[in-house]
């Protein structure tokens, strides 16, 4: 298969996001969504892994099931919070030895209500000693624009980022809707010396409650001109996702202009609302999209 750092020394590449199917249903809208956007040939696609490891089988299986079965590779999101070093150690073998390459590397949010998640670990550095240790990954890891939620400050976050970039071979991005904080991000982390791919996630939203709960969780602001057109479409699914492509493709548009060394689209399991950005921004384009 092919290593993302590989990939993206190459040039731009395209990537998408694929939360991990929970019922037997939703596992064929995966297979069906996959199916449909690997006909655009993107670089790479990563799969994500519920808090504190709940699709851990799942996300394992579809990750190793895809990189065998697609001519591009399957990157796993992987969290440390809440499991032991034998855990980890014993999945990272299971994907080094069916041959995946890639792994996202994450700390993983505590519980909500505050409780102690257990486990060995709680930051994504420790977790990416530990990838080290088990085989040659590529490995990459997360980085928030806009500062990730937890963090005390500014300073503190970027210095931490830089730190933890250092160790990675490239990282992936919140999502975000205002370029200036992607733009002011990279500035930051060159004041820091760090020259690691910094890959922008841009997610072409779907439903108005969704993006602001998900923007609330991760701290990530909406600029009042996108604030001033949810309400209009609220309570209406199609206008809603017309409205998701047009802010992520004007987004997309850009970070190219900027010079971004790749894009990845989060696809919520939808191929349309991703193959009309791609189409869009002339990123990639293939035949008509199917229906969701």
């Amino acid at each position: 298969m092919t290593r993302i750092s590989d990939l993206l020394a190459r040039g731009l590449t395209v990537s998408f996001e694929f939360p991990p199917p929970k019922t037997p249903e939703a596992l064929i809208t995966f297979d069906e969504t996959m199916a449909d956007l690997a006909r655009l040939g993107p670089s790479f696609v990563s799969v994500t892994y519920g808090a504190l490891g709940t699709t851990r089988d799942t996300t394992r299986d579809v990750v190793i099931r895809v990189d065998k079965e697609q001519a591009f590779p399957a990157m796993p999101h992987l969290t440390c919070v809440g499991h032991t070093r034998a855990e980890l150690v014993e999945l990272l073998t299971h994907y080094r030895d069916a041959g995946v390459e890639n792994i996202l590397a994450l700390a993983g949010d505590p519980p909500a209500d505050g409780s102690d998640p257990g486990g060995d670990f709680r930051y994504a550095t420790e977790l990416i000693e530990v990838i080290r240790d088990v085989g040659d990954f590529s490995v990459g890891v997360a980085a928030f624009p806009e500062v990730h939620p937890r963090s005390p400050d500014r300073e503190t976050d970027r210095r931490y980022l830089a730190e933890k970039l250092e160790m990675a071979d490239f990282a992936i991005t919140q999502f975000f809707y205002d370029a200036a904080d992607y733009r002011r991000l990279v500035d930051e982390l060159d004041a820091h010396g760090n020259d690691t791919p910094l890959v922008p996630g841009v997610m072409p939203f779907i439903s108005v409650a969704g993006l602001r709960r998900m923007a609330a969780m991760n701290g990530s602001a909406l600029p009042p001109a996108l604030e001033a057109r949810l309400d209009p479409v609220d309570g209406d699914p199609e206008a809603t996702r017309r409205l998701g492509v047009e802010v992520a493709s004007a987004l997309v548009d850009e970070l190219i202009e900027h010079g971004v060394p790749g894009l990845h689209l989060y696809t919520m399991n939808r191929a349309t609302s991703v193959r009309e950005v791609c189409a869009a921004t002339g990123l990639l384009q293939d035949g008509p999209a199917a229906a969701d």
